[in-house]
């Protein structure tokens, strides 16, 4: 099993991001919710307590604002050992494969013909261009959402705005209630966006109204999208795709 415990101080594993990002963190962390943030959780860990991801912003590492096609945004990360990798929704090679991300795999097959993945991790799309983000970007395990409410919404959210307002063409994928709830600030951001919005790929929300999940061909309807835009679609084929 992968170790994907956080085991830096928090400040110094939010420092390996791109170009672009590097002001809205760097403000973040010196700001008086970031620091409280930062110490808070920087105490659980000392505490004992496992902290997961090890890279809390994997998705901005080697993706620039400007790089950035298709933003899909989750909630929080997964909070079983050895899952989490830094990238919403996504596993490591070898991890099973948790039930939402089961759901996403099996609307891919659906809606774009592909061979099941053999592998959970999602790494191949965020090397095209897609921002696998997360709204709370560390958790504790075995507690879903501990961390939703120690402030990491002040970076994301600023994150969210930065690539909104690019000039670009850009899909936002926006499943579930919380995701959706960014739909405004997408819209205010004056960028060229397009949102799409179903239920969550969750076991409880993927097919039930009033947009259920399954059925809801994200995929081949954000690279119509782009196509129209004149921008290059997503090859959204993983590991083990044919």
């Amino acid at each position: 099993m992968v170790d994907n415990r956080l085991t830096r101080p928090l400040a110094e594993a939010l420092s390996d991001v791109a170009p672009g990002w590097d002001d809205l963190v760097a403000a973040f962390v010196a700001s008086p919710r970031g620091a409280a943030l930062c110490r808070t959780i920087d105490a659980r860990v000392a505490a004992g307590a496992e902290v997961y991801p090890a890279r809390p912003l994997r998705a901005l590492e080697t993706l620039t604002p400007q790089q950035v096609r298709v933003v899909v945004l989750g909630q929080d990360p997964y909070h079983g050992p050895g899952e989490a990798e830094g990238l919403a929704f996504s596993v490591a090679d070898g991890v099973k494969i948790p039930p939402s991300l089961r759901n996403i795999r099996q609307e891919l097959v659906a809606d774009l013909g592909l061979a099941l993945p053999v592998s959970g991790s999602l790494r191949a799309w965020a090397g095209q261009g897609v921002l696998l983000l997360n709204t709370s970007l560390t958790v504790e395990r075995d507690q879903p959402a501990s961390h939703a409410k120690l402030g990491w919404e002040a970076l994301t959210d600023a994150l969210i705005d930065r690539v909104a307002a690019q000039p670009h063409p850009k899909v936002f994928l926006l499943w579930g209630a919380h995701a959706q709830a960014k739909g405004p600030r997408i819209e205010q951001a004056g960028g060229a966006n397009r949102i799409l919005v179903s239920n969550h790929p969750s076991p409880l929300a993927a097919r039930r109204p009033p947009v259920p999940f399954v059925g809801s061909r994200p995929f081949s309807t954000a690279n119509a999208w782009l196509a129209a835009q004149g921008s290059a679609p997503i090859d959204w084929r993983l590991d083990g795709s044919d």
